[in-house]
């Protein structure tokens, strides 16, 4: 199933893309009442599970696609999201080759960080480039795992349980910021620097584990162009590591960090600015497009 978040006649809601891909279901017209895709998450019950994905298989929906304003499938995350760092081999390289710093080649241990979200920007929807004080946008596609029950000490064959699906994020990034105060929470966390969409597709239509084909494009030109399965650390990995120590509630967002070919490393750096589009587009999700204002 494809979840998405989305405004109608006026009124946010949630639904599910029907089988037609061209209507959706709002949850309301199933009888199923969440106002909030956080809610829905939370709250959902196994039952209510199955009669979504049965009455979604058998119906056109009463909404067209064509008539919605499209929001983020998760508008204001419950907490900040949880993001990996250089967490493909190719893009660990060009970050070491951007800062000047020696390149190892080895990868013992996940780089963790927290990106603040007050609102996730939509599918379509402009990213404010901060140019009175950000001179290096830059744009990262990234597969994010959305978490649907509370998870402790979660075991790594277990891991997949926990998993309610996934979706694409841009996590779009400072880097005179970050370089400039040597860690990456603010230069990551600016108002709008969280792309997001265009849905939640649920775990049970995505092989475990995910080896998606995984792209960005800036005014159509290809920039990255990888597959998740060359991730260092796996999503079993990250959730099982995680929940060891701290309490992963339904709803959190794990971003899983993203492949080369991002502005910075290129030489020289080829960033963002004012009227760029960037596409970010994983197999079997969607694509994901928004333009710099």
């Amino acid at each position: 199933m494809k979840l998405l978040t989305f405004k109608y006649e006026g009124k946010e809601q949630i639904g599910v893309l029907a089988y037609d891909g061209m209507s959706i279901h709002a949850l309301s017209d199933l009888g199923l009442n969440y106002e909030t895709m956080n809610d829905f998450i939370t709250h959902a019950t196994e039952t209510e599970w199955v009669l979504l994905k049965e009455k979604t298989n058998q119906k056109i929906g009463k909404i067209r696609l064509s008539e919605i304003e499209k929001r983020p499938p998760i508008p204001q995350p419950k907490q900040d999201l949880i993001c990996l760092g250089i967490n493909y081999m190719a893009h660990a390289e060009e970050s070491a080759r951007y800062k000047k710093e020696a390149f190892g080649g080895e990868r013992n241990h996940a780089v963790y960080f927290s990106k603040r979200v007050n609102e996730a920007v939509a599918d379509g929807n402009d990213i404010l480039s901060h140019s009175d004080i950000v001179d290096s946008l830059d744009y990262e596609v990234e597969l994010a795992v959305i978490i649907k029950k509370d998870a402790k000490n979660v075991q790594k064959e277990q891991a997949y349980d926990y998993v309610l699906g996934y979706t694409i994020i841009n996590d779009v990034s400072a880097r005179s910021l970050q370089t400039r105060h040597k860690q990456w929470y603010f230069g990551k966390s600016l108002d709008g620097f969280l792309p997001m969409g265009p849905w939640i597709v649920t775990a049970d239509e995505i092989p475990m584990p995910p080896k998606l084909k995984i792209c960005s494009k800036v005014n159509g030109e290809l920039r990255q162009d990888a597959n998740t399965e060359l991730l260092i650390f796996d999503i079993a990995h990250v959730i099982a590591e995680l929940s060891q120590g701290m309490t992963l509630k339904a709803g959190t967002i794990i971003a899983m960090g993203t492949p080369a070919g991002v502005g910075m490393g290129f030489e020289p750096p080829r960033f963002l600015k004012p009227g760029d589009i960037v596409s970010c587009e994983i197999e079997k999700i969607g694509v994901l497009t928004n333009t710099i204002k």
